[in-house]
């Protein structure tokens, strides 16, 4: 008996060695890497080969893809250092053989995966799982970007999952070529960076990455397991620990005004519907933004009269389903850390909070009298705090907005806990109300469980809040990987009465499942294909007023990627949809109430876009309600030059209903172009045209920007909206144009 308590004994110790030795290795994670500090002046020409740089340690690269873990094609120098005032970061990119650079675009914020390209990923705050970009290119150009939820879920403006390209900063970097490679020299201020020194020393996560294309390689360090996705290279989770002793960051206030001035011209159609109205309107304005760093953790910003006149138009979409439409945010007031303010609710695009609800009504811009933003760290809290005052607008009353988001560490690493409250708070006295609490957490490996509780409060509903009707649930596990056995399992409850004012909502009163299976295999560098994988995706949401089926899908499907940067995606598709309330996709054709099965299947194709032509399509083929629909989308794009870059979008849908006497059929036509000029990186010229037969607009898009500096930027826009009807006959005739307007900006920052 005692010979088994000793042995139960020493089991027990083991078990404990074990898990102290597991813990040790979640939570205390890498020595960090000590960066060292420069001690004489650097001469910012783009070329790091003086004393200031032969003093610092190289980093070494590895190659991430094709073949991990491989010595990288190409000989790479990259050495980091800082001083008081800057990061720096000076790298000398060598090829065998210079012609084969692929430089062929100087636009800011350009996406750089197929391009040659050099940058750093830092987590500033350590915390595994936000972080941010700076990266460039032969050219000289600038991107960066905010990564968020270690680059996972759901992307941002234009951009991968969990990144934010409409985020920019104040940042310096130029580069050099000859026949050996090319070079880089970045300085990134402290002001820009936030963190947290610890006992004067700063803890920061560091990826540094190489694009080769005409290898169609990258290089990383650390070394980063391709299996993590194509995001891998920017997950903060696989960062290297480095540490900067005495650094302090100065606090700069930045004070931004704008004056604007331009004429819009406007034809609308009068009460009567017997003609059209011309209305002309001078416009002109002022305003001013004003950023200061309270500390090295905290940033206040302060906005008034606030305008966003040179903002992209939004891309017209040819909406299939009986389902609101989502729109990206495009303006970068709102981008700038948007991430904090994220609380997706697991769709495509719904999250409790929405900021595009501010200064846009019924479609059109709103005046935004000011409002101020709180953002950074408070202890061991990330905090982002929003409120923006509207202008009354026709019917739309002047609203209040506001929003307060906190999260925090615990446990390990990579989990999180958090919360977060919404106002809409209307000058009528309409209000709505939200609140949620999330946590998301790392169980082992690469499983986590995210889990969500929101409820809201609209006073024109008057419901209440003892009861699941204005709730939302979401429980989600999964494993994150793309070589072996993954999954991805979520639950999601969205109350009859869950109204988000402040939020966007894709449909509320249902409850269900979704998620997918997925397995993965990368062959290594015998073979041609980089990874390639079978998955199964599904659905199934049911209504909370009946109980009955609202809709469901069963894809399974095959994908792969090539070394050579081609993509290709098939799947088949088995869809039920349960249709309440009859809903138009056109003037003419509608789908009515019932039930309905439908099968189908879809196929796309990608080239690399480090070439002067790239493409991208889609296919799709099968049943659609009680017809038959066949679509495509072809995108291609030319590198025409470093300053010229041309794209092209077409898509075509025909739809068919042979079961139908009248209005059986529909074709949808959808076309849109895009010419880039870049005089220079900091002066380009873009022009955007597009049109949908089914709407009959035809819109078009000029933008001049002159931006010497950052926070120093000239808009020239010209705006044309109009029909291309050729029916001369209608009453009333129809203008040649509805609306056009011609506007000019200048945002200047003062440095205080």
């Amino acid at each position: 008996m005692r010979r088994k308590q000793v042995v139960n004994n020493k089991f027990h110790r083991f078990l404990m060695v074990v898990l102290l030795f597991w813990i040790q290795i979640n939570i205390i994670g890498q020595d960090a890497v000590k960066i060292k500090r420069i001690t004489v002046p650097v001469e910012f020409d783009g070329l790091p080969q003086e004393s200031a740089w032969q003093s610092l340690d190289i980093f070494s690269l590895t190659m991430h893809r094709p073949n991990f873990g491989t010595q990288p094609s190409e000989k790479s120098e990259v050495r980091i250092g800082y001083d008081d005032e800057f990061l720096w970061i000076g790298a000398s990119l060598y090829m065998q053989d210079a012609s084969k650079i692929f430089a062929v675009t100087k636009k800011r914020d350009e996406e750089l995966f197929d391009y040659d390209a050099f940058g750093v990923v830092l987590d500033t705050y350590n915390d595994n799982e936000n972080g941010l970009g700076f990266f460039t290119a032969p050219t000289g150009l600038r991107t960066d970007y905010t990564i968020s939820n270690d680059a996972a879920g759901q992307g941002g403006p234009g951009g991968p999952p969990g990144m934010n390209l409409s985020w920019n900063t104040f940042w310096d970097v130029k580069t050099t070529r000859d026949d050996k490679g090319w070079y880089v020299e970045m300085r990134i201020p402290f002001s820009s960076l936030k963190f947290k020194p610890e006992n004067n020393i700063a803890t920061m996560g560091l990826i540094i990455t190489r694009i080769i294309s005409a290898n169609n390689e990258t290089d990383t360090y650390p070394a980063i397991d391709p299996k993590y996705g194509f995001m891998a290279v920017n997950k903060p989770s696989l960062a290297q620990e480095v540490a900067i002793e005495g650094a302090r960051p100065l606090k700069p206030v930045y004070v931004s005004p704008y004056i604007i001035g331009g004429f819009s011209r406007d034809y609308s159609i009068n009460e009567e519907e017997t003609d059209y109205i011309r209305q002309d309107d001078p416009e002109y304005n002022a305003g001013l933004d004003i950023k200061y760093n309270i500390n090295s953790n905290l940033t206040l910003d302060l906005t008034a009269n606030t305008d966003f006149a040179q903002v992209e138009a939004d891309d017209q979409q040819v909406n299939l389903t009986r389902y609101s439409l989502f729109f990206p945010e495009k303006r970068m007031f709102f981008q700038e850390r948007s991430s904090l303010f994220d609380f997706s609710l697991g769709g495509h695009a719904d999250n409790l909070f929405y900021s595009r609800n501010i200064g846009i009504s019924r479609g059109e811009p709103t005046r935004i009298y000011g409002g101020a933003r709180l953002t950074g760290r408070l202890g061991k809290w990330d905090m982002g705090f929003l409120d923006m005052q509207t202008a009354e607008q026709e019917e739309t009353p002047g609203e209040n907005f506001g929003v307060l988001r906190m999260r925090r560490q615990v446990i390990n690493q990579n989990s999180y806990v958090g919360g977060i409250m919404t106002s809409r708070l209307g000058m009528n006295g309409n209000q709505n109300l939200a609140y949620g609490v999330d946590g998301i957490f790392r169980l082992f490996g690469d499983d986590y469980l995210n889990v969500k509780w929101a409820q809201t409060y609209d006073s024109k509903i008057g419901n209440k809040m003892n009861s699941l009707d204005p709730s939302f649930i979401l429980l989600n596990w999964e494993r994150r990987s793309e070589e072996g056995f993954a999954y991805n399992l979520n639950y999601t409850y969205a109350g009859r009465e869950f109204t988000p004012g402040a939020g966007f909502v894709m449909r509320n009163g249902v409850q269900g499942l979704n998620g997918g299976l997925i397995y993965g295999w990368i062959p290594g560098d015998k073979s041609k294909l980089f990874n390639y994988s079978i998955n199964v995706r599904g659905e199934r949401y049911t209504r909370l007023e009946d109980g009955k089926l609202e809709s469901g899908i069963i894809s399974p499907g095959f994908e792969f990627n090539t070394k050579k940067g081609i993509h290709a995606e098939f799947s088949l598709e088995l869809q039920s949809e349960g249709v309440m309330e009859d809903f138009n996709l056109s003037d003419s054709i509608k789908i009515h109430a019932g039930n309905y099965s439908f099968t189908g299947s879809e196929i796309s194709l990608g080239t690399s876009q480090a070439r002067k032509i790239s493409m991208r399509s889609e296919a799709s083929i099968g049943q659609f309600y009680d017809g038959k629909r066949i679509g495509f989308r072809v995108e291609p794009n030319i590198n025409v030059s470093s300053s010229l870059t041309l794209a092209a979008g077409y898509e075509f849908n025909a739809i068919r209903f042979p079961d139908r006497a009248t209005n059986n059929s529909l074709n949808i036509h959808s076309v849109n172009l895009k010419a880039l000029y870049m005089f220079s990186t900091k002066f380009s010229a873009t022009l955007f045209v597009q049109y949908v037969n089914t709407e009959d607009e035809l819109i078009s898009n000029f933008r001049l920007r002159y931006n010497p500096r950052e926070g120093n930027d000239f808009y020239l826009v010209f705006n044309d909206f109009r029909g291309i009807d050729n029916n001369r006959y209608v009453v009333p005739e129809k203008p040649s144009f509805f609306n056009k307007t011609v506007m000019v900006k200048y945002t200047h920052t003062f440095i205080l």
